[in-house]
Formats: structure tokens, sequence, C-alpha cells
């Protein structure tokens, strides 16, 4: 199989069969992947394929870096073929001489024998063996095919998942825009609240005072580093899915940070929205996170 131009990212979760058949009967490849850390490989073939599976091995670890793959070839011989028998004659005279022999140790006459009791012989009879290289050949082009079209459609998976990611990187650069400009109205609200408490007590006003207790309070709700974070995790993730390299564990990264910033925002949080928002950008976070567990 020719090396395969690169498609993209791809998904781990894909399948394929390909199908030959000719005068020698009908051979089934399938392919079936699914996401897994690393690349793992079963392959079940028929015992007279057996030794072919070193080069299906070299050949799927040749285009594929991730996932669980199921390999299996299923091999149908024409029905109503006719096996090819072969006498042994080698072993045959060597029968009829031990026979001829233990005759004469006991004083007796050989017996003529029987043909069709010497066929029931183990070994006098043989089935004649077929080149089988052909059929190898043509086994090995159908699995190639199978290859080259899983490949295929993981890559069209994997573009259904790209296009699913920015979509959610759109809607999360939403969410960190909208809380960037509500913040100033927030900090307006918690100023004009604390004031309007303070009226109530009667307390004297220490405009000083005041004015540092407010400057603490907006630094302990201060945003502005977990926005930029968040804006620039978002910025990698687009750059990685452009990417024409495998992208799972990378984006995976990427998720845990933008995770933990959303974290960080909800906890700082002191307004409903930003709350709300907060619970959205998690939301979708870890939607992402289940959707690129599947890329390769």
């Amino acid at each position: 199989m020719a090396e395969t131009k690169h498609l993209g990212i791809k998904s781990m979760t894909a399948f394929a069969r390909e199908t030959h058949l000719d005068e020698a009967g009908e051979l089934t490849w399938e392919l079936r992947s699914i996401n897994h850390r690393y690349l793992e490989l079963f392959i079940r073939l028929p015992e007279e394929f057996r030794h072919l599976e070193p080069q299906l091995r070299q050949r799927l670890q040749r285009h594929l870096r991730r996932g669980k793959l199921d390999c299996t070839l299923r091999y149908m011989p024409v029905p109503g073929q006719v096996a090819q028998l072969q006498i042994n004659r080698a072993y045959l005279h060597q029968l009829a001489a031990a026979g001829t022999e233990i005759a004469a140790l006991l004083g007796q006459a050989a017996p003529k024998p029987n043909p069709f009791a010497l066929l029931q012989w183990p070994g006098v009879l043989q089935e004649r063996k077929i080149d089988t290289a052909p059929l190898e050949k043509r086994a090995l082009a159908t699995f190639d095919r199978a290859l080259q079209r899983l490949i295929e459609n993981r890559a069209r998976e994997g573009q259904q998942l790209r296009a699913g990611l920015l979509e959610r990187c759109e809607k999360l650069e939403t969410c960190v825009t909208a809380v960037r400009r509500r913040m100033p109205q927030v900090l307006r609200e918690i100023r004009q609240r604390l004031l309007n408490r303070l009226a109530e007590l009667r307390a004297e006003l220490d405009a000083q005072r005041l004015e540092q207790e407010l400057v603490l309070l907006a630094q302990r709700l201060d945003i502005d580093e977990e926005m930029d974070r968040l804006h620039a995790h978002l910025q990698e993730v687009r750059k990685v899915l452009s990417s024409v390299k495998p992208v799972g564990r990378r984006l995976d990264f990427f998720l845990q940070e933008l995770n933990r910033e959303a974290n960080t925002l909800g906890s700082k949080s002191a307004d409903v929205e930003i709350t709300r928002m907060a619970v959205e950008m998690k939301v979708l976070i870890e939607q992402m996170r289940e959707q690129v567990q599947n890329l390769e």
C-alpha cells in the first residue's frame, strides 16, 4: 500500500469492509476501530493466512497512531470445489514391503493387498498442495483497500468532530466576551449595594476608607487574567485543530487548562449572570472533552 497523503485530523472511531470474489472463493476484510490511548491491534485470520499477520501489523502501524483496531479476515472457498488428491507412492511402497516382510517372518505367503483398504491407511492419500501465493496476494490487496477506506472514514469523522469543536470554541469565546462586558457593571452594582447598606446602617462614611475597601474587593473579584488565559487557550485549540499531526493528546491538555480557568471564574463570581456563564463554559468544555476522546 502506498503512503497515504494526510487527510487532516482523524477520528479513532470508524469501520470499513472490503470483499474480493473470484474463482478461488470470497475474501472479506472487516476493520473496526474505536478510541484508545495507544494503538492496540487485534488481528483474526483463518489458519491458512495466519503467517500474514506480521505484514499486516506493519501496514497498520505505518498508517495509524492511536486506536483499538479489530481486524478480521473471512475466507469462503467456492462451494462444491473438489479437493485434488494424490497418492503418497513412496509411503505406499514402504507399507507393501513391510507387509511382505512380516508375512515372511511368520512363514506365510504375502496376501494380495486390498487397494481400498490401503487408501484408508493414514498418510497414503493426501490432498495435493495448492499454490496459495496468488490467493495471499489478493488477500493483501483487498486488505490495503479496506485500510485505505478506514483511513478515509476516520478522516471524514475527524472533520465532523473538528467542525463541532470549532463551533464550541466560538460559543466559549462569546461567553468570554460577555463576561468581560459584564464585569464593569458588576463592580458598579457591588459599589452601589455597599453604599446602600452603609446608608441603611446610618454609618458615618469615610470616603478614603470606602475607596480602599472597594479597591480590595475589586482585586478579589478581578478575572482579567482568567479571561486572558481562556482566550489564549482557545486560540491554541484553534491552532491545533489546523494541524496535520495527531492532535488528541494536545487538545486534551488545553481542555484541562480551559476547565481550570472556568472553575476559577465560577469561584470568583459575585454575580448570578457571570456564574451562569461559567457553568455554560464548563458544559461546553466537557462536551469538547468527550469529542476529543475520539480524535487520534
